[in-house]
């Protein structure tokens, strides 16, 4: 992998905390409101505990939708979603941001350039960074939603999660603080290696681009061409850690037995699910994530550069939060 500035085309010096909170933010709400349905899907697929008979066609992500429509609704394609939107801003804010600054630190002091290794490690350390911030509690509130199986059109069907602040507050209620960090570790690093994954791929693409492409070398190439190579980078990841985010999602949906520490109920968790589901339990939700993630990084990356793009020409600068000529 070669050395890239860490600086952006032209030499810009990296967008500040202010526009990776607003062109993040944007981003991240733009990518839960097209995602959300297939992530749904995808835990149901996961949380799934069906042994597969000799012979019986196995469930697929098609199936599953139909199913939570028919029984809950098309809204029930969007349970969890404001644990999701709740958290979305500070998450791409800090993935974003802290993605930029480790890049920096990771940078050779003298050139300024960073190689393909720093590059990776910038997006493993921004990943974990997100994880352990924001996306772990927001996961375990969106994973109890996810999993109930009310009908959102019966009034009487009453699930014991209501919407995201009443889960959180039942949660901590009942469970304490600690359980919304309940599997921390594996978030941690399921995030760490996609988003190193991510930006990695991302970053070689776009340099690709620009070096076929001269009249782009010194400038944002067009967005067509950020959402294919988001696309392609964004089912990188997925293919990578699919076992992980599985026993990640069994781990967050149920409360912890008394004495039983996260990883005695890792190993148990990826014992039963080998010995009474098979290997193929461990990729379960395999096609809704990546087809969840895939897309959801395409829209990031082309909201986020497209909004950064916006802010940092515009004649405003924004100061303290404000907008100021």
């Amino acid at each position: 992998m070669s050395a890239k500035s860490v600086n952006g085309p032209g030499g810009k010096k990296p967008a500040s905390a202010a526009t990776n909170l607003i062109a993040g933010g944007g981003a991240g709400m733009m990518e839960a409101l097209v995602c959300h349905p297939l992530d749904t899907i995808k835990v149901r697929m996961q949380l799934s505990r069906r042994a597969r008979a000799p012979g019986a066609k196995r469930r697929g992500f098609l199936t599953t939708g139909k199913d939570i429509v028919k029984r809950e609704t098309p809204l029930g394609l969007y349970k969890g979603l404001g644990a999701v939107v709740t958290g979305i801003v500070p998450k791409m804010a800090i993935r974003f941001t802290s993605y930029e600054r480790y890049k920096q630190l990771l940078a050779d002091p003298t050139t300024g350039q960073i190689s393909g290794q720093g590059t990776f490690f910038a997006g493993l350390a921004a990943g974990v960074t997100e994880a352990v911030c924001v996306v772990t509690p927001m996961e375990v509130i969106k994973i109890r939603l996810q999993a109930q199986h009310h009908s959102m059109a019966d009034p009487l069907d009453i699930p014991k999660y209501r919407n995201a602040a009443h889960a959180t507050y039942t949660v901590l209620k009942e469970e304490g603080v600690g359980a919304l960090y309940r599997g921390v570790a594996l978030t941690a690093l399921r995030q760490g290696t996609n988003q190193a994954v991510n930006f990695s791929a991302y970053t070689q693409l776009k340099q690709w681009l620009q070096d076929l492409q001269p009249a782009y070398q010194n400038k944002e190439i067009p967005s067509w061409q950020t959402a294919i190579i988001g696309l392609v980078s964004g089912a990188m990841g997925p293919l990578s850690n699919a076992p992980i985010d599985t026993i990640k999602t069994r781990l967050q949906k149920t409360p912890a037995e008394p004495g039983q520490s996260a990883w005695s109920r890792v190993a148990v968790i990826g014992r039963d699910m080998f010995k009474q589901e098979g290997f193929h339990a461990f990729y379960k939700g395999i096609t809704p994530r990546i087809m969840r993630v895939a897309p959801g990084q395409a829209v990031t990356f082309t909201v986020y550069e497209y909004l950064k793009g916006v802010l940092e020409d515009s004649k405003w600068s924004i100061v303290g939060g404000k907008y100021e000529e």
